[in-house]
Formats: C-alpha cells, sequence, structure tokens
C-alpha cells in the first residue's frame, strides 16, 4: 500500500488502565474517493467507553480516542460519494467498516462480520488504529453513515447510534415490534430508557423492571411505560410470572437471571445487550420446561440503524441527556460508573473541545 496521505485532528484519548482522558493529537486519513468527512459537534458517553478505557475486556489498544455515538455535518465528500453532501447531518456509530461479503454483512448484519472494523481502537487497513468521536473530526466510508432527519435536535440524538439501535435490533429481530406484545426492560439507564420510547412507539406494553421503588414515577408517568416492577419485591415478582414475551436486559452489572425466566411466557426470550464483565450463571431448567430462551445482541447493522433513526424521527424520540464540556469528562466517566447519569452523558465537542497549544 502508498503513502496515506492524512490531516491532523485532536481530541481526548487515554493513555493507560487508569481510565483518564487527556488532550492528544492525531492524524486522520485524507478524505478519500468514497469517504465523507464531517465536523464532530457531540458524542455521547457510552459505558462501553468505560469498559474500553479501563481494558476491562482485555483487548483496549492504547492511546484510545474513545466515542461511537457521533454526530455532526459533513465538510467534504469524496469523488464518488453519492449519498451524501457537504452540510448534511450525520452520525456514525459503532462500526466504520465490514467485509461487505460474509454471511452477516449480506444479511445486512454487518455488525457480526468477523472482519468489523469497531470505530475506536482497531486496527483499519491501512494499518492505523481507529479514533473515535471524543475528536474535532471523522473521516468514514460512506457506507456507514447514518443520516440523521432534519427534525432531530443533534445532541440528544447522538446516544441512539449506539443505544437506540442496540435495543431496536432485537426488538425487530425477535419480533417484539408489534402491537399486543409485551416487554420487559431491566435497568432504566442510557439503554433502558430509549428501550422504553422505542417499545411505545411500536405500539407494545412495556414494564420496566429495576431493583428499586425509585424511579417508577419517571418510568410511568414520563417516559410511557405501562407498568413498573421492583425485582426484590417477592409479592410483585410472583404477580409477574409468566405474563412477558421477552425482555430486554440492559444491565451490565452482576444480577441474578432466574427471577427474569420466571417472568416469561411460554416460548419467551430474554435478551442480553447490557455486557456483564464476568460470567453470570445461567439457570437451565427454566429455559427447558418453558422452551425459553436467553440470547444475546450487539449494536444494529447499517440498515436497521437507519431504520431506527427514521422510527426515532417520526415520534420525536431522542435520549435523555445531560450536556457536558470536554473538560468535564473524566468527572463524567466516574459518575457513569456509579450509574449517576440521567441517561447519557452528550460532550458538547465542537464548543469546548479546544487543541492543545
Amino acid at each position: 500500500m502508498g503513502e496515506v496521505l492524512k490531516k491532523e485532528a485532536y481530541g481526548l484519548a487515554v493513555k493507560d488502565e487508569s481510565g483518564v482522558l487527556s488532550p492528544f493529537r492525531f492524524s486522520r486519513r485524507e478524505t478519500g474517493e468514497k469517504d465523507v468527512r464531517f465536523k464532530v459537534l457531540f458524542c455521547g458517553i457510552c459505558h462501553t467507553d468505560l469498559s474500553m478505557a479501563k481494558n476491562e475486556w482485555g483487548f483496549t489498544t492504547y492511546p484510545l480516542v474513545p466515542g461511537h455515538e457521533i454526530v455532526g455535518v459533513v465538510t467534504e465528500v469524496g469523488a464518488k460519494v453519492t449519498k451524501f453532501k457537504a452540510g448534511d447531518k450525520v452520525g456514525v456509530g459503532y462500526m466504520v467498516s465490514s467485509c461487505r461479503s460474509c454471511e452477516t454483512c449480506t444479511d445486512d448484519q454487518e455488525n457480526y462480520c468477523p472482519n468489523m472494523i469497531l470505530t475506536s481502537g482497531a486496527k483499519y487497513y491501512d494499518g492505523t488504529i481507529t479514533n473515535g468521536g471524543y475528536s474535532d473530526h471523522m473521516v468514514c466510508e460512506e457506507d456507514y453513515i447514518i443520516r440523521i432527519p432534519e427534525n432531530l435536535p443533534l445532541d440528544a440524538t447522538a446516544p441512539l447510534l449506539c443505544a437506540g439501535t442496540t435495543v431496536y435490533s432485537p426488538m425487530k429481530y425477535h419480533g417484539l415490534d408489534k402491537p399486543g406484545i409485551h416487554i420487559g426492560v431491566v435497568g432504566l439507564g442510557g439503554l433502558g430508557h430509549v428501550a422504553v420510547k422505542l417499545a411505545k412507539a411500536m405500539g407494545t406494553k412495556v414494564t420496566v423492571i429495576s431493583t428499586s421503588d425509585r424511579k417508577r414515577d419517571e418510568a410511568i408517568s414520563r417516559l410511557g411505560a405501562d407498568l413498573f416492577l421492583v425485582s426484590r419485591d417477592p409479592e410483585q415478582m410472583k404477580d409477574a410470572v409468566g405474563t412477558m414475551d421477552g425482555i430486554i436486559d440492559t444491565v451490565s452489572a452482576m444480577h441474578p437471571l432466574l427471577p427474569l425466566l420466571d417472568l416469561l411466557k411460554y416460548k419467551g426470550k430474554l435478551i442480553m445487550v447490557g455486557a456483564p464483565y464476568k460470567p453470570l450463571e445461567l439457570p437451565v431448567l427454566p429455559l427447558i420446561f418453558g422452551k425459553k430462551m436467553v440470547v444475546g445482541s450487539m449494536v444494529g447493522g447499517i440498515k436497521e440503524t437507519q431504520e431506527m433513526i427514521d422510527l426515532a424521527a417520526k415520534h420525536n424520540i431522542t435520549a435523555d441527556i445531560e450536556l457536558i464540556s470536554a473538560d468535564y469528562v473524566n468527572t463524567a466517566m466516574d459518575r457513569l460508573e456509579k450509574a449517576d447519569v440521567r441517561y447519557r452523558f452528550v460532550i458538547d465537542v465542537a464548543n469546548t473541545l479546544k487543541p492543545t497549544p
């Protein structure tokens, strides 16, 4: 491969397992013929960013520029780009490329491609490491760019590029997107609150499942959930046994699965989208006697991510965010680790991220 032309960029990077972010200068490739370059306006902070920053999963490459809930405005397009032009509102989620030819790619499920390239911390084709959206601008292949409808505010839309597609994809795939379906949502955080909004837009009945009664009013009065279930209340759990067609489990902390399996109907599905860093105990008998399933799901393909964004635009769905400055990111990470956010931090990149001298 010949020399890769580059443009200077700046952002925030993690240098080691301390997880602390600091100013960082790096280079992005020049705009290729099928590339879209855009100015980053906002970037959401996902729990995955925290896990990757601290190398909880064991494969982080440092320095790491996190961020995969990225929105902005196109500044330049390559000569063969046909879908976007300068001035368009766009976003990039969890991936920036894939092989395009394997079974998952041809099934519009690029997120499961064995050669899928993550938006940050992965090796790109030119041998460089991808840098995410905690930065001033992005370059991405046209086919992995999401168009943001005009009526959606960019700051509160950014988290949908991960949180939104993470819950939308399994609901759609497993047939939990129809009126009359009863869905449980475990955890009312960054993923869970978006799951409630999208599930209600699909016409389903939604029960939020939480360890305490603290978020009951929030879930029902403001987010629109139909019911609220305290998982530590034996009587409430007993009354709800066998009532749900599917459950979206968004929790990344250690928690028991047996009480959740008991809530499922015959042939019900427990869908894991949270990622605990230690193995969970899986009781098998409830699966056998109820023909129940425990399945996993990871973000969504490009096609279904665009579908989710368009559904959000139709129903005016956005994430509930706390907009922060770039110099607050380390504090935000500490708060995120304590689940002290309602419900997603979003960095005001364009107005607060400044290049270092």
